[in-house]
């Protein structure tokens, strides 16, 4: 990538188990209310939607639905099939609600239609070795090189929370930003450490935020505004 190149990480829009924490939901999906949101998210970044020259999501039911709802515009003007299904970009936790679901499953649900799921290995929800939450910070810097090796100029990454946290790491160790649902952030290599194998990420840029977790979340909620503290 070129130093101007940017990244725009997106956390994903409220899904059900940010209602109740209730984290035995399989693979939880978005509320009605998170879809209000991803739809939302999506004029406020118009302008970039035209821009983007790749899209990638984690292959999580909540991201997947956030991609199709907040980065629609740019996954459709680029081909849903050239959408890029990452399992790296999956969450860290090996809770139910953080563990996805077989590539055969994914592509027998209509709604995903058209998604490329290749990169899905059968090992890709077992939570185990690379998978595993001990192997977080390893996967995240995978991640971080993955994206250093593209060619696009501008790409979106729709993930989670806590890989959104190592994704951004930096010298003293996991970022300690609260995401909001929804919320997308600007990023570019740091240029001190691009050629490293940490290649950190730098210079964020708030773009938009579509709503706050709280579980008393109201279609209020779906005003942006500047990102305040939440729970994951």
């Amino acid at each position: 990538m070129a130093p101007n190149s940017r990244i725009i990480l997106t956390r994903h829009a409220q899904a059900e188990h940010n209602v109740d924490l209730d984290y035995s939901i399989p693979d939880a999906p978005l509320t009605p209310l998170g879809r209000k949101q991803a739809q939302s998210l999506a004029p406020q970044v118009s302008p970039l939607q035209k821009e983007v020259e790749l899209v990638v999501t984690s292959p999580l039911s909540r991201t997947l639905q956030t991609t199709l709802l907040g980065w629609g515009p740019a996954a459709k003007r680029l081909g849903i099939s050239n959408v890029i299904c990452l399992p790296q970009a999956q969450e860290v936790n090996d809770l139910p609600c953080d563990t996805g679901v077989s590539r055969e499953k994914l592509q027998a649900k209509p709604e995903f239609k058209g998604f490329d799921f290749s990169m899905l290995t059968p090992d890709w929800i077992s939570k185990e070795g690379f998978w595993s939450p001990d192997a977080a910070d390893e996967r995240a810097r995978w991640v971080r090189e993955w994206l250093r090796a593209r060619p696009e100029q501008t790409i979106v990454l729709v993930a989670h929370g806590d890989i959104l946290r190592r994704i951004t790491s930096g010298p003293n160790g996991p970022s300690t930003y609260m995401w909001k649902n929804a919320e997308a952030r600007i990023y570019r290599f740091d240029p001190k450490s691009v050629e490293t194998e940490d290649c950190f990420l730098d210079d964020k840029e708030f773009v938009a935020a579509a709503g706050g977790y709280e579980p008393t979340s109201t279609e209020m909620d779906l005003v942006g505004g500047e990102p305040g503290a939440e729970k994951l």
